[in-house]
């Protein structure tokens, strides 16, 4: 938990050295970033991490050359990482909806629309894993994490998951749900410790004769 929040602070600092290194104030780097001081400030409070493409406008308007962008991302995707051991909550998934906590630990801060421009997939498709309410396919799930960055352990501890719940699916008909309501949550938004993420609108409707109907692979 500490670690993940000094990770954070971190990055926030070196984001201000870099502005204060090129010399400019807050409002002469909003010009230049295209967002307005008060979103730069905020930037760089060591409270929440920005966004990457908030922070990828603040380094390129202080003048890093983009050839550096990439070994700044590697250093947000660290600092982004969810306090919580996620290759341990990967490795406890025991329903649908286990696993898209655990997905969207791996994936925040990221908004849907983020995800579906860095992966190709819709982001229907991302929500309803992030839910609970779709059984990803394996390598379809492969492709998002690893675009996110996920490390080898990870990656590993997904596809793991995915099998099990597969093995359910082929041996009961169904993947296993949680039936229990959940409350809603954006990913990259909400700490993913502090809520589920939310179910899709209808998604009781699939409760018939007091059972879930087969969730469907993708």
């Amino acid at each position: 938990m500490f670690e993940h929040v000094e990770d954070v602070a971190a990055f926030a600092a070196a984001l201000d050295r870099v502005r204060r290194q090129a010399g400019l104030s807050y409002r002469q780097l909003a010009d230049r970033a295209h967002y307005s001081h008060p979103h730069l400030i905020r930037a760089t409070s060591g409270k929440h991490l920005p966004t990457w493409e908030v922070a990828a406008a603040y380094l390129t308007g202080c003048g890093v050359p983009t050839d550096l962008l990439p070994v700044w991302h590697r250093r947000w995707q660290q600092a982004s990482r969810d306090p919580r051991d996620i290759v341990g909550l990967l490795e406890n998934v025991q329903d649908l909806e286990d696993l898209g906590v655990a997905l969207a630990a791996l994936a925040r801060p990221r908004s849907l629309r983020a995800l579906e421009q860095q992966t190709g997939i819709p982001r229907a498709t991302i929500q309803a894993w992030l839910q609970g309410t779709r059984l990803p396919g394996r390598d379809r799930l492969d492709h998002l994490v690893r675009s996110v960055g996920a490390t080898p352990a990870e990656r590993s501890a997904v596809a793991n998951a995915i099998d099990r719940l597969a093995t359910a699916r082929d041996r009961t008909g169904r993947a296993p749900v949680t039936s229990a309501p959940v409350n809603s949550a954006r990913v990259g938004r909400a700490p993913v410790n502090s809520a589920r993420v939310g179910r899709a609108p209808g998604s009781s409707a699939r409760v018939r004769s007091g059972r879930l109907r087969p969730a469907p692979a993708a």
